[in-house]
């Protein structure tokens, strides 16, 4: 076994936004840091995200964006509250990139992508000393509490001073969060809650008809209910049933609907109009409308839309005016089950927070940190996925930092 004769003062596992968010924090308070990444390259998940145009953060009021994070609201706000999204916007025009508030109130780089962003942030990493190690796979700790890590050129043992676990969750495991490490920390009694898909779609049983006219056409401005929570947004049809930012703010309760069998979702094709108004607007339609034509004139439905109130019928289900209208108001679909995480956007689940210390320092554990999506915490996209992973990680390095400096 080889062991690199000149171990890093804190060793940083996971080279994603928590990670490097860690390592820039210590490497600016005169700590020595090295950054190990299983995969070739460097924050693939990060760049992936900046597909899209980056989302890098929300403007909405802190308050608000707390409760974001549902059951991990009061766990997190301290991390957000001293790295809070104008820190990250003015963090990000430090780098050369200028951010900009959309109209939903997410925020934005300029440039929308995640690529000139990332380049700059290595630049500045690596001039503070920052030492990246690719191919690095982590495989615990040996008898004498080192690190191991599988390489191309055989194992490799690290003894750093403190570690920050940074290995991400369980969803798009082909860009390197594959969750893998569940096993090593419940090997060492750290309660860790099994990983599920979150910010992901649902299964729908389509209608042939349905599926193959409609899969990859868009729901606009729709609203989607279920267990009395209602969220407005848009949804996209897709082969196996619904994505996209309505159904992603509902993941978590489609996500235990579905745990004992299939769930009820209504969908609201006209959350902007009253069922009364609807009603008299099907009376007074021409009864020589074809049901597409009654659908677009009488309620502003758009052929996808119509086609859901047309699944939901049936061959034989009434169609007077007031049934349409409140089959309009609220579509009733059947989803059987969500996507699996190979295909989530995130993921719920992970290392309980009974483990984590106010330091983020694991319980028995007090060179060992964690931080990004390692910890049992989830939010609806918008910002407040990558907002939590640059505040947790800068939480975490602020607990290392308290722990090796006088």
């Amino acid at each position: 076994m080889v062991s690199e004769k000149d171990a890093p003062l804190v060793a940083i596992i996971g080279a994603g936004p928590a990670g490097l968010a860690a390592a820039e924090r210590m490497a600016a308070a005169g700590l020595a840091v090295a950054v190990y990444d299983r995969m070739p390259s460097l924050a693939r998940k990060f760049l992936m995200a900046g597909r899209g145009g980056l989302n890098l953060t929300h403007s909405e009021p802190f308050e608000r964006l707390v409760t974001r994070y549902g059951e991990a609201s009061e766990h997190l706000q301290a991390a957000l509250a001293a790295f809070p999204p104008s820190a990250l916007m003015d963090w990000a025009q430090g780098l050369g990139e200028e951010t900009f508030v959309g109209t939903s109130g997410r925020v934005f780089p300029r440039s929308f992508k995640a690529s000139p962003l990332l380049r700059a942030w290595l630049g500045r990493l690596a001039a503070s000393g920052v030492t990246f190690h690719a191919r690095h796979a982590w495989r615990g700790w040996d008898a004498d509490g080192r690190l191991l890590f599988d390489t191309p050129d055989g194992p490799v043992t690290v003894a750093p001073a403190a570690t920050v676990l940074a290995l991400g969750g369980a969803s798009w495991p082909r860009l390197g969060s594959d969750g893998s490490w569940q096993a090593l920390l419940k090997e060492k009694g750290i309660h860790v809650t099994d990983f599920a898909p979150a910010n992901m779609g649902i299964r729908v049983p389509w209608s042939e008809p349905y599926r193959s006219h409609f899969a990859g056409a868009p729901l606009k401005r729709i609203a989607l209910a279920i267990d009395g929570v209602r969220v407005r947004g848009e949804a996209m049809v897709t082969q196996e049933g619904l994505e996209g930012g309505a159904v992603y703010a509902l993941s978590k309760r489609l996500r235990r609907a579905t745990q004992d069998g299939p769930a009820r979702l209504l969908v609201d094709l006209r959350p902007d109009v009253e069922t009364d108004l609807l009603a008299a607007r099907f009376s007074a339609a021409p009864r020589k409308l074809s049901f597409s034509n009654l659908m677009r004139k009488a309620a502003g439905l758009a052929p996808p839309a119509a086609g859901l109130v047309r699944e939901a019928l049936g061959p034989d289900g009434p169609r007077d005016a007031a049934h349409l209208a409140t089959l309009v108001k609220a579509v009733p679909v059947t989803v059987t089950g969500t996507s699996g995480l190979s295909r989530a956007i995130s993921s719920a689940g992970g290392i309980a927070w009974s483990e984590v210390g106010r330091d983020y320092a694991l319980r028995g554990r007090a060179d060992t940190f964690v931080c990004g999506e390692m910890i049992d915490w989830e939010a609806p996209t918008g910002g407040y996925l990558l907002q939590a992973c640059f505040s947790t990680g800068r939480a975490a390095a602020d607990g290392v930092i308290a722990r090796l400096t006088p």
